[in-house]
């Protein structure tokens, strides 16, 4: 493990995608960013798409970021829901993949846990947790962002440890991984 990365955490979504960035020199942590990005104007669901994909392209190539922490989408009731959400995360994925950064996925109850001991921690205890751990000043209104920070704290604890998550390196560690994903025609 390097002494210094950058870890950009992403929680996606076609409505609002929240993300944060941090720095790990050694063993602690700084907070760079947290922010999101609003689609609910966007009726379009591809062009959505592409401003996931051009967004998270413009996060790596302006911080730079080693690794890049992912929620994984949860399983509701509702399956266009959880398709559009699945799509987001993909799209995210695969800005990330283009530029050869490694993707790691993280169930929203391992986040929680890691940020607060409470696997069904509410978003709030999430971000008051965050506020707390990287001093904070203050918290944005929308909590999305927070969301999207939190998968950064949550890869930065489970970092050395055998089990973090699903972890890409490429394509072709993707593909392997998921073979019962890939289609052949």
């Amino acid at each position: 493990m390097a002494n210094e990365r950058i870890i950009l955490g992403i929680d996606p979504g076609t409505t609002i995608m929240g993300f944060g960035l941090i720095r790990v020199v050694k063993n602690s942590m700084e907070f760079i960013q947290l922010n999101e990005l609003n689609l609910a104007k966007m009726s379009d669901p591809y062009l959505k798409l592409q401003r996931i994909f051009e967004r998270t392209i413009e996060l790596i190539d302006t911080h730079h970021p080693d690794e890049i922490a992912i929620e994984a989408p949860f399983f509701g009731k509702n399956v266009q829901s959880m398709l559009k959400l699945g799509r987001a995360q993909g799209v995210a994925m695969a800005a990330g993949l283009s530029r050869q950064i490694p993707v790691t996925e993280y169930e929203p109850k391992k986040i929680k846990m890691a940020i607060t001991g409470n696997g069904n921690a509410s978003k709030e205890q999430v971000a008051k947790m965050l506020q707390q751990l990287l001093g904070l000043k203050e918290l944005p209104k929308n909590l999305d962002s927070t969301d999207g920070l939190a998968a950064a704290v949550c890869h930065f604890f489970n970092s050395g440890k055998t089990v973090v998550g699903k972890s890409y390196s490429g394509w072709g560690a993707f593909v392997s991984q998921n073979a019962d994903r890939v289609t052949k025609k």
